[in-house]
């Protein structure tokens, strides 16, 4: 493990802990640090993190690389690195104690951090609540044993944490503070090489290989029903990494009929700015398509099994973040067996051609992304920095 730079003038600058275990989580820690290091010039800041915190001045005991493991079966395989990473981790927090432990998402392994370090002494902070709220949510009694304050991106998590007397802070969502409030779909089609005066309907199937298997025939198999309706639709495809184009890829050349569809490397988002209606699978893409103000179609299915245990389980009435943020179906979810092509299609068919349905969902897309939009990166700041004060 490497060690942190000594004391100048044996003086002890004010020093966050934060750990961080996936991309998401290091793009919002590298925000936080720089809202508190406007607040605290000389305060450091160490545990673990990825670039995006690196280039502020954060000083990564470990690769954030290491904590990066997707799926049951690889966490597995390298359950006794992540164990003994925890336990470096916690060595150097309860030996050299920060003025408080701030865990990003990874709530498996960062809240068992943060309870040790409570239960030490050390203030804790967790950003971005686990979805305690839609499932499985006695997690929430360990939860409140774990952390002093809980800093959540949506309103209806914090309303949760506050029947269950857990300090919350709702902070807003980054990227209702990075995307504009008017999205310019010109530009995208006219950088994406689109015919700007035709409609396009973009569709993402899902950012992992399971997903697009799963998805991928299904969506296409609408978008080819939707052509048949609409000749003049033109459709694109954006895949998060080369896997996955050439997984998609693969799908559209297995296909019985000839469907132009126009595959992009990357550029989700842009190809969403892009479209009249979006395609997609439930999960954060929907906040996305919402906070671009586009017209979209939920759809997703699991194994049968699956399907039934988690039916079970969820406690919340819908899957898609635009519905759960509005306590209303803004847009459809087609889940299951109602996931249909021609039930996919002709939802699409319909936003497409509805225009006064798009207004009314333009405005209240437009007036989420005003709740949303509340500069996330200072108000957690500001949060922990009133825990802090509190505290002493």
């Amino acid at each position: 493990m490497l060690p942190l730079a000594p004391c100048v003038d044996g003086k002890r600058p004010l020093t966050f802990g934060i750990v961080a275990g996936e991309a998401s989580g290091d793009i919002l820690g590298a925000g936080l640090i720089r809202a508190l290091r406007a607040r605290y010039p000389q305060a450091r800041f160490v545990g673990i993190g990825g670039d995006e915190m690196v280039a502020e001045g954060f000083h990564s005991l470990l690769p954030m690389e290491r904590l990066s493991v997707m799926g049951l079966v690889e966490v597995l395989g390298r359950l006794r690195e992540l164990l003994s990473i925890r336990d470096r981790l916690l060595d150097y927090f309860l030996t050299t104690p920060p003025d408080v432990v701030i865990g990003i998402d990874s709530p498996d392994f960062t809240l068992r951090i943060e309870r040790r370090c409570r239960d030490a002494g050390i203030p804790t902070v967790h950003y971005v609540s686990p979805s305690v709220w839609a499932w499985r949510q006695k997690r929430i009694f360990k939860i409140a044993k774990a952390v002093d304050l809980m800093l959540t991106l949506f309103p209806f998590e914090a309303r949760f944490y506050e029947e269950h007397q857990v300090p919350v802070a709702f902070v807003g969502h980054p990227l209702a503070d990075r995307i504009p409030l008017e999205t310019d779909t010109r530009g995208a089609r006219v950088a994406l090489g689109l015919d700007p005066a035709l409609p396009v309907l973009a569709i993402l199937p899902g950012s992992r290989g399971g997903e697009v298997e799963r998805l991928g025939n299904l969506f296409l198999s609408a978008a080819h029903w939707l052509q048949q309706q609409r000749r003049d639709i033109q459709l694109v495809i954006p895949c998060v990494n080369r896997d996955r184009e050439q997984q998609v890829t693969a799908l559209v050349a297995a296909l019985d009929v000839q469907l132009p569809v126009t595959i992009v490397r990357g550029r989700s988002r842009e190809v969403m700015a892009a479209a009249d209606v979006v395609l997609l699978a439930s999960g954060t893409a929907t906040l996305e398509a919402m906070l671009l103000k586009k017209p979209m179609v939920v759809g997703y299915r699991l194994s049968n099994l699956s399907y039934a245990l988690v039916s079970r389980l969820v406690k919340v009435p819908y899957v898609a973040l635009p519905n759960l943020l509005a306590r209303e179906p803004l847009v459809p979810e087609l889940l299951q067996d109602d996931a249909t092509p021609e039930a996919l299609g002709a939802a699409v068919l319909e936003r497409l051609e509805n225009d006064t349905e798009r207004e009314r969902l333009t405005t209240a897309f437009t007036d989420l992304h005003h709740q949303l939009r509340r500069s996330a990166d200072e108000r957690a700041a500001s949060a922990i920095v009133e825990l802090l004060e509190n505290r002493r």
